[in-house]
């Protein structure tokens, strides 16, 4: 299918931006192009509503990291979510993800708990997914007290889904498996792995092999040549035994096929995994849908097929 014309139009806006490539920056440049592209072209009208938003903190791996609470409208207690954000490990925070969280929580009837991990490159692996398994421990076992009932998952996009993944397996292994994970187009294998999708959307379609390259540097470091399921968690020894998976994928977004192929490999396992491809989306269409009637329509279809799960 063609790019999504509306999407196209984004792009065109970014390009004639005059604004430094990520890869180009540092990641204080990086941090503030992502900030003004997502949070800061945000309308009051397009703010998804929500009951409430709570900043607070929760434990990470070496001390206590920002989160902040979204409770659903209606009477609860809800299913409990906890979310990753996405930005390459190092670009993205509470801020940039805020609306995709509101909308998380108003369509899947959810508390949703955004987790504001620790960034590289001040913090390279393993300190994010390290934060991320020990806040996603936390929730479970404070998931009442949150306005919960019981039912938790995971949920994140891009290198957020990277950690949604790896916290599935980490939680899995010790014993306190989730309720679902919703992958959206989720970094789940080696950025230099040999997918089609890598190289035929290499380039113009806003995630860019350098930037892939650029984000993946400062976060793996020198363990970028492992099979750390950290790092690449299709790569587990083992699948089975995982929370059912709604996972996301863009036609044009280098990380298209290792999407599909985490779902491919998640039914092999014994799970259940269903794939929802986006025709004419680009990577970081989650977020663009106040441009795109076509993204919401993806959007909000697949946060219903996530909510589902956790109604079971």
């Amino acid at each position: 299918m063609p790019l999504d014309p509306h999407l196209a139009g984004v792009l065109q806006m970014m390009a004639g931006s005059g604004a430094k490539p990520v890869a180009e920056g540092t990641p204080e440049e990086g941090r503030a192009g992502y900030l003004a592209l997502t949070a800061g072209s945000l309308t009051p009208e397009q703010r998804v509503p929500v009951s409430s938003v709570q900043d607070t903190t929760v434990p990470g791996a070496a001390g206590w990291v920002p989160a902040r609470i979204y409770q659903p409208e209606g009477a609860g207690p809800f299913p409990a979510v906890a979310y990753f954000h996405g930005g390459g490990y190092v670009i993205g925070n509470l801020d940039t993800h805020d609306n995709m969280c509101r909308e998380i929580c108003r369509v899947a009837q959810a508390v949703v708990v955004s987790v504001d991990y620790r960034l590289a490159p001040e913090h390279p692996f393993p300190a994010g997914i390290e934060d991320a398994v020990a806040a996603a421990k936390w929730i479970v076992a404070n998931a009442r007290e949150l306005g919960g009932n019981g039912i938790v998952a995971v949920a994140g996009d891009s290198a957020g889904g990277n950690f949604s993944a790896v916290v599935a397996q980490q939680l899995r292994d010790a014993g306190t498996p989730l309720a679902a994970q919703f992958l959206i187009y989720p970094a789940v294998d080696h950025v230099a792995a040999a997918y089609p999708s890598a190289e035929q959307n290499a380039r113009g379609y806003f995630l860019e092999a350098d930037t892939m390259a650029w984000f993946y540097n400062h976060y793996a470091g020198g363990y970028a040549n492992t099979l750390d399921p950290r790092l690449a968690p299709l790569q587990a020894a083992s699948l089975a035994g995982l929370p059912p998976a709604v996972i996301v994928t863009a036609e044009f977004d280098p990380l298209r096929d290792q999407g599909a192929a985490y779902a491919q490999a998640l039914r092999a396992a014994g799970n259940q995994a269903e794939l929802i491809e986006g025709p004419g989306m680009i990577h970081g269409f989650f977020d663009m849908g106040r441009w795109s009637p076509g993204a919401q329509a993806i959007v909000t279809r697949s946060i219903e097929r996530f909510g589902a799960l956790l109604k079971k």
